[in-house]
């Protein structure tokens, strides 16, 4: 058995090899007539054969100049195509035809301890990209930033190191579940990644827009506990408790406000915050939708139209 876990990690670190780059970012140097200077280094996903990679939105954020280089030694200027600062993504592309692209893999059908290979150019090391092996280890979780939270995150013990960031975390079948954003300073065995399905869907508005369109209702809140059910008098530890509700936003025109509990959108319920997120993510702006919330222990009823998130939004 450990032979075939062998075998097949070794398989997938070949197939992705190939589609697995070093970005390197530079920035003007003050005072120097304008010349450049090296900012920062990372790692980037070709996912598509005509140029197009995915990486972190901090890896690329303010550079002055990007260079791609590739497996095989070669190095491009790759052009950044769009950022999104909400998921730590971005697109650049590079000139380049029938590049090895990445398979995206459905990061939905991941399941806690399922084994995950991180690859990336952790610590600007030379010689190539470096691989770790570990576990997924929760799905679904939150990461607070300097100004904004990630939000249903990959978490994994795969070791994860400065220079990884936009590299792959992928399954031992070949294909990438993830794309690997964040470590928490001084932890063990506690890195983070984007899911797949979240980079794919990111990966197309920039490609089609240039930019994320993301349905908007204006509302931040957290998802009921048992302690907060039993604080509200809500029968089962279910919904979102709204925290804040933005004074120009379409909740606000659908008068909910601090302290309700939305418990359902549509015909579907609202458990919590993954729940809320994805409804609304297939809600087309400009549309309205039914829901249910609670209110001083009373269910009630309304309406809201979707609007779309304004840019200085769209980190919060």
């Amino acid at each position: 058995m450990l032979h075939a876990i062998e075998g097949a990690a070794v398989e997938t670190v070949e197939r992705l090899g190939p589609s697995v780059v070093r970005l390197r970012r530079y920035a003007t140097l003050p005072g120097r007539g304008g010349a450049l200077r090296a900012e920062g280094a990372g790692t980037g996903i070709i996912v598509d054969g005509r140029g197009y990679l995915v990486t972190n939105d901090h890896v690329v954020r303010g550079a002055r100049e990007l260079r791609v280089v590739l497996d095989d030694g070669r190095e491009h200027p790759g052009s950044v195509v769009g950022e999104d600062p909400a998921t730590d993504l971005a697109v650049v592309r590079i000139d380049g035809r029938d590049l090895p692209a990445a398979p995206l893999a459905d990061s939905e059908r991941l399941r806690v301890g399922q084994l995950a290979l991180a690859i990336g150019n952790a610590l600007g090391l030379p010689g190539g990209p470096t691989v770790s092996l570990g576990v997924i280890s929760a799905l679904g979780r939150p990461l607070p930033g300097a100004d904004h939270v990630l939000e249903g995150l990959i978490q994994t013990d795969a070791a994860i190191n400065p220079g990884n960031s936009g590299g792959p975390l992928a399954n031992l079948e070949g294909g990438v579940v993830g794309v690997n954003s964040a470590v928490i300073p001084y932890a063990q065995g506690v890195g983070f990644a984007i899911p797949a399905n979240t980079v794919r869907n990111v990966l197309d508005q920039i490609r089609t827009s240039g930019r994320v369109i993301r349905p908007w209702i204006g509302i931040s809140g957290v998802s009921v506990d048992r302690a907060l059910a039993r604080r509200f008098g809500l029968g089962e530890p279910e919904g979102v408790l709204l925290a804040e509700v933005h004074p120009q936003g379409p909740a606000a025109r659908s008068e909910l406000r601090p302290g309700d509990v939305l418990t359902r959108l549509g015909s579907e319920p609202v458990r919590g915050l993954r729940d809320l997120v994805a409804g609304l993510s297939r809600l087309p702006i400009g549309g309205a939708i039914d829901f249910e919330y609670v209110r001083g222990g009373r269910h009630r009823r309304s309406v809201l139209r979707i609007g779309e998130a304004p840019p200085p939004l769209l980190a919060e």
